[in-house]
This record gives C-alpha cells, structure tokens and sequence, in this order.
C-alpha cells in the first residue's frame, strides 16, 4: 500500500483518500516497531475524525508491542508535555491544526518529545506501514472493532475501533493529565506579579478552550485577577466560525472587535491544535509574531542574562538588536520546529521563536507552546504597566517588516534567480541558511520555497524606515511575479 500523507516534518493528508483508519493502524503499527517504543502517549484534537483516527492509530501502536495511555483531547503541546513527564518511550497527537475541514493528520515525538521528522524515523516509519499486507491490516481492526463503518459515518467521527476492546488488551487505558501540565504552565510566570487584568481568548471552537478552563480555573484558585472574555470558546469538530488560523485576515475581526467591545487589555487567539498563540493589542490591533519573539526574548534575559536565544532567519534584526542590548546571545537557526529545536538542544538555549507564532521553550522539553507566550506577555503587561501596543510600537518603527507574503508561482526557481540576477552583486551579505536572504545597508529581505506548500515565501524589513521597506517589498513582488 503506498502512503502519501507524509510531510517533512509530520503526517497530513485528505480525508479517505489519504488518510483513514487503517493507515492510522499502519502508522501506529509501524511506529512502535520502528522505534521500539513500548510506552507511547496519544491523543487528538476536536476535529470529528480525530477520534476514530486515534483508537486505529492505538490498535496499531497495541499490535506493535506498545502500551498505549490516551489523554484524550488534546493539544499537541499536551502530547509534548506528557510524554515528557510520563517518561514514555513516545508521543502522537492526532491533529490538522489549520488544514481544511477534509483534513486530518499527526504530529509523533519520541523519548524526551524529541521530534520524529523525515531526518529522524519518519520515512522510514512510512515505508514499513507500507509493507504490512491489507489483509492482515483489516483482520486486526475487525479484531478490535463492532463492525466497520462506512466511509460517511468515518467523516462524522463515527469509529470503527471500540475502546473497550482496546482495554481489554491491558495495553490501553486513559489518563486525565491537565493538572500536572497547567502546573507546569504556571511554573513560567510569577502570578504574584499579575495585576488585574482583561483578556479575549478565542479558542475557534478548538483544541484551547479546555486547556484554557483548567488554568483559569489554577489562577482563581490562587486569587490571581485575570478576567477572560470567551469567544468561540466551545470545542466543535464541525468548526461554525472557520477553521481557526488567525494568520488569515479573515480570521482576525472575531477576536479584534472583542478586544474593543470589551476594553480589554490584550486578545489571545489559538490554531485549531494549540500549540501556536496570536496576540492582539489593547486597541484590538494584529501584533506579528516577529515583535513577540523579541518580547519574550527580553523576558528570559531579563531573569536570565547571557542567555542564548534562537531566531529563524526570515525576519531577524529587531531580535538580534534586543538580545545583543540585553546581554544575550542570538543564534540563526533554519525554519521550522525540528530545526528549531534540535539547534536549541544543540546550543541549551532558553528561548526560540519564529516569526509564524511558533515559540520553543528549553524548559519545556525545547518544544514549542501556545500557552506559556500569553503567559509570559501577561505577566510582562503587569510588571512594566505599559500597555502591548506601547512595548512594541518603538520596535515596529526601528525594524518595520512586511509580514511574510506567499506568491503561488508558475516556475518558482526561475523568479527566485530573476531577483537574485538583479540583487544578489549589490547584497553586503549573502545568507543560504533557509532560502536566500540578502543583506545590504538599510533593508534586507528573505525567499523561501515552502517545505508544505507550493508558494515560494517573501518576507522583507528595513531599518527605521517603512517607505523603504513597502517599496522594496513591491520591487521583489513584481520581479517575482
């Protein structure tokens, strides 16, 4: 059988026709076997298929000699959390985070949360599920089923797999871990320096709103005055408001005009999965992810000078500027969270952040989360009494950047060496870190071909000077295009 829902850097793939039960079993299957994992730690967010696609995924980890503990729904970071602190040999949460409604997909660590990409397992986990034969594979999910569904019923989130065959294995059972990991979000702030304060969280009817109960429900307990706005705070796999993905426009107003409504301080919005936080300012403004990496980044040397922070390389000189100012130590690391998070290990860094909203913490297993940011920004609102807009209004006007902006390109290789012919003789620094990025004077830019997409990824900053930066940025688009 051949698999084709493997990605670079995890599994995603379309309804049925990539993904279904029993590719979740060979997945499961295979994954035990190739990593001689015996303890492995699921779960899957609120999308409707989620479900079913995790018990089939459990069959198969249970046929490959694992022991199997479900947490249930979950955010991946909560997959990253209690492998970690369960100490098991692995970790699968069953998610799409931002994908379409027909998507669905996993994300797998191994011992420690160390993430399985395709340099660490992942291929080759693909290529023996591949090998089991179809009729083994159906004969074992009859065995732990009451019949298998149609493929409609599959959609609606109807499983074949029955938990209660699961159990009776004796190597699968459920586990409820949100205290130990709401404990261990808290362990990132002071809550004595919270003062009252006001926040939107918009869960988009994912993954967050559970977690989000569980922590507001530690800070009451505490006596710490934090007042949640809720929106679309409910979890539903059929998603009434959109797929939740505020890095689209679209996806903006629900959070923004709340922020207002409310006079709140800040918004918080989450991806369907969680493990990626966006933040809105007191006036109900977008703030990029880039501005927050350099927040957070003054945040862990404040407490801890002469740290090392990492940075990807699409957007880095506000970071670079607060880190060297702060007595800290900036590294340049590739995009994306296996990268990431193998340099920090590599390096013992504190903190990570990448200008997509993704931000790694070492004493979170080096994993990426979508509750400690908010956290720490919260905190960093009440000690400084400034509000967000005012923290990063200087750093948007000393670094201002362009935001990545995604070109779909008839022959992507062609548009890159025609901006590279016209810029590359006159660039101060030439940088093959990820893409190309090229340095001069008083601007720079980043392109990039997706590792997930087929969009060739531009992203453009200056210093101090944003007429600069928007007519640069027009330059490359046409030449591009």
């Amino acid at each position: 059988m051949k698999i084709t829902c493997f990605k670079a850097y995890d599994i995603r793939g379309k309804l049925i026709e990539q993904l279904d039960e029993q590719v979740a079993y060979r997945i499961g299957r295979a994954f035990a076997e190739y990593m001689l994992a015996k303890t492995v730690v699921v779960g899957g967010d609120v999308r409707l298929t989620s479900q079913p696609l995790k018990l089939a995924l459990a069959s198969g980890l249970i046929d490959g000699g694992a022991t199997v503990t479900d947490l249930g729904m979950t955010g991946t970071e909560e997959i990253y959390f209690g492998t970690k602190y369960l100490g098991m040999d692995g970790g699968i949460e069953v998610t799409a985070s931002h994908n379409p409604i027909d998507y669905n997909g996993m994300k797998l660590v191994k011992t420690d949360s160390r993430p399985v990409s395709g340099d660490t397992g992942l291929f080759a986990i693909r290529d023996l599920a591949e090998t089991y034969a179809q009729d083994d594979v159906q004969t074992r999910l009859e065995f732990y089923s009451n019949g298998l569904v149609s493929e409609q019923a599959f959609i609606q989130g109807q499983a074949s797999v029955d938990t209660n065959k699961l159990k009776a294995t004796g190597q699968y059972s459920l586990l409820d871990n949100m205290q130990p990991y709401v404990a261990h979000m808290l362990s990132y702030v002071d809550t004595a320096n919270i003062t009252p304060i006001k926040l939107v969280v918009n869960a988009g009817n994912g993954a967050a709103g559970d977690a989000l109960d569980a922590i507001q429900s530690a800070l009451e307990t505490a006596n710490v005055p934090v007042e949640f706005i809720k929106v679309h705070h409910q979890p539903d796999g059929t998603f009434p408001n959109g797929i939740p993905n505020p890095l689209l426009l679209e996806s903006r107003a629900d959070t923004a005009n709340a922020v207002v409504a409310h006079s709140a301080n800040m918004g918080i919005a989450w991806d369907g999965d969680f493990d990626r936080c966006f933040l809105f300012d007191e006036k109900g403004d977008f703030v990029e992810g880039y501005y927050i990496v350099g927040l957070l980044a003054k945040a862990f040397l404040d407490k801890k000078p002469g740290s090392k922070i990492i940075y990807d390389p699409r957007v880095y000189w506000n970071t670079e500027d607060i880190v060297l100012k702060a007595g800290g130590i900036p590294i340049k690391s590739k995009t994306g969270h296996a990268f990431i998070k193998e340099r920090m290990r590599a390096d013992d860094a504190i903190y990570g952040g990448e200008m997509s909203a993704h931000h790694y913490f070492r004493d979170f297993a080096y994993c990426d989360s979508g509750m400690i940011p908010w956290l720490l920004v919260t905190e960093l609102l009440c000690t400084t009494q400034k509000p967000l807009s005012q923290l990063v209004k200087e750093r948007i006007a000393a670094f201002p950047s362009s935001g990545e902006i995604n070109s779909t390109l008839v022959d992507p290789d062609a548009s890159i060496k025609a901006v590279l012919d016209k810029y590359e003789s006159s660039a101060t620094l030439v940088d093959y870190t990820d893409g190309i990025g090229l340095e001069f004077e008083n601007w720079r830019f980043n392109l990039r071909k997706s590792n997930t997409e087929p969009v060739v990824r531009l992203n453009v900053e200056s210093r101090a000077d944003i007429v600069l930066m928007e007519q640069k940025t027009k330059e490359l688009l046409a030449l591009l295009k």
